[in-house]
């Protein structure tokens, strides 16, 4: 008897703790990523984006989508899905293995494809981190 009633009153007090605590202590915070940078450019060069900008000419051979990601705890993984118009032309899965990360993809683009793009960063869970839109013109 006396042992039973020593575990409803340990029990009892582990419930009334958690009750006690305001919502916010009882819930941990996932860690999640932020775009730092994102640019459509022309090149990365020393892991940096150059030419970055909005529009760009039909013979410009390649864009790339750069990235600078923060606030990852465990290594983890960003999607780039690159658009031309409604229509997905690219997915890219990249890697990220620390806190401050900075990654790239990149897209040929061909002379006719002239319109509008956009290149949509996800994280692993696919949720929209960023949209970039950009336009391609003769």
């Amino acid at each position: 008897m006396k042992q039973s009633l020593t575990k409803s009153a340990v029990l009892l007090v582990v419930v009334a703790t958690f009750l006690w605590l305001p919502p916010a202590a009882l819930a941990q915070e996932a860690p999640s990523l932020e775009v730092a940078v994102a640019a459509i450019c022309q090149d990365v060069v020393d892991r940096e984006p150059v030419d970055a900008g909005v529009s760009f000419s039909a013979s410009i051979g390649a864009l790339y989508c750069f990235t600078k990601i923060t606030g990852a705890q465990t290594p983890t993984t960003i999607t780039h899905v690159w658009y031309f118009g409604a229509n997905e032309r690219a997915r890219v899965d990249l890697d990220i293995s620390s806190a401050n990360w900075r990654t790239w993809s990149s897209k040929i683009i061909q002379a006719h494809e002239v319109g509008a793009w956009r290149v949509d960063v996800l994280d692993s869970a696919g949720t929209v981190l960023k949209e970039l839109q950009f336009e391609v013109t003769e």
